[in-house]
């Protein structure tokens, strides 16, 4: 019994529905060593999907496409064979020089070709690879094919990347002004798509590429190899933008409806700021992709040209052109290695760009699951 006279707040104040041994039990912390609640386990099962989805969404784009892209096996293997490639083009002085050739001397004596029952036809040592020529010399004129395997992939990347790269510009700016600005501007872009993607691409490039060299001539690409270089990047480069551009264009009609483009014109940004800085850097993704997918598309556009004889021609080295010249002469009848080589290169360095551009493709989809 507590004292009557005893002073309220010194009181202990219980509540009727629960012991005051309880209350004190559930405000000190538990023993160590305790076996946690189902509650608190519950807890951690919870803040453990929630961290890792913090740390996921935290990834830029970029970081979240290359770590898709780590996770594929054939992507980091076409990968691999597409630096091997670049690499192999970029050191052409060095490796030819270490093989100790070059792509434009001509080997016409007895000593390298036969002159008797196959006359102009390599000799069997000089016919496959040795340690003097370690691809073999071609047949004809003897030159030596790894020097010219080297230097091709040099013109043949050169010409497939500029291209694009011009492709990439024209697409994505017209097709940024088109779907931004809408009315009588997307209307004269629209129509301009759809008259260059009505034309067959290959009979246009075929009929335009002499007139484009004849043009070009006396003009400063008049030099050597570089005046069909030009020619073809123009010509690959310039009727090659519709299908991006009418890609970029239905992403810009979504993304001017969008806060952030809102937000820019509230804040007085100009036209040309909101689609520079806010409008073109959101569809990056599209053209990135478009760009992996085109680069061996120009590949096999400046092959074909080359080897019809509309391309780079002799002795500019392509791989193209050394389709030709086994072509021209027969030689692939009796000397299928020489055919061989430059095919094989460029059946490998296009599958591995369109292996790339796929996993690009995967990598950059929000809604892909590879």
């Amino acid at each position: 019994m507590t004292d009557p006279h005893e002073s309220p707040s010194q009181t202990p104040r219980v509540s009727p529905s629960e012991p005051a041994d309880a209350q004190v039990a559930t405000l000190s912390p538990p023993p160590a060593g305790a076996p946690s609640t189902g509650t608190e386990k519950a807890r951690a099962e919870k803040a453990a999907p929630v961290k890792a989805a913090e740390i996921d969404t935290g990834r830029s784009l970029l970081g979240t496409a290359w770590l898709r892209i780590r996770r594929s096996r054939i992507a980091v293997a076409a990968l691999v064979v597409v630096c091997l490639i670049v690499l192999f083009a970029v050191l052409a002085p060095v490796l030819t020089a270490i093989e100790g050739q070059d792509p434009f001397t001509s080997r016409t004596g007895g000593d390298y070709l036969d002159e008797f029952y196959t006359p102009g036809l390599p000799l069997e040592y000089y016919r496959f690879p040795s340690t003097e020529h370690w691809l073999g010399i071609e047949p004809g004129l003897g030159r030596d094919i790894f020097a010219r395997m080297a230097y091709g992939a040099r013109i043949s990347l050169t010409i497939a990347l500029l291209s694009t790269l011009v492709s990439v510009v024209l697409g994505t700016v017209l097709g940024a002004a088109a779907g931004y600005f809408g009315g009588k501007v997307d209307m004269v872009i629209s129509r301009i798509m759809d008259l260059f993607l009505a034309f067959p691409h290959l009979l246009l490039v075929l009929s335009l590429t002499p007139i484009m060299q004849s043009r070009l001539g006396g003009t400063a690409l008049d030099n050597g190899s570089l005046l069909p270089i030009a020619s073809l990047v123009i010509i690959l480069g310039f009727f090659g933008w519709a299908y991006l551009a009418r890609v970029v264009r239905g992403q810009v009609l979504s993304l001017r409806e969008q806060e952030f483009v809102e937000a820019a014109r509230a804040y007085g940004a100009s036209r040309r700021s909101i689609i520079l800085r806010q409008i073109i850097p959101n569809v990056m993704g599209v053209v990135l992709v478009y760009a992996t997918m085109m680069i061996p598309t120009n590949i096999t556009a400046e092959a074909a040209l080359s080897f019809l004889g509309v391309g780079v021609k002799d002795p500019t080295p392509s791989w193209g052109q050394m389709l030709n010249a086994a072509q021209a002469g027969n030689w692939y009848l009796s000397d299928p290695w020489f055919l061989a080589v430059p095919a094989g290169a460029l059946v490998i360095t296009v599958l591995a760009f369109n292996l790339l551009g796929d996993a690009v493709r995967d990598a950059l989809d929000p809604k892909s699951s590879r």
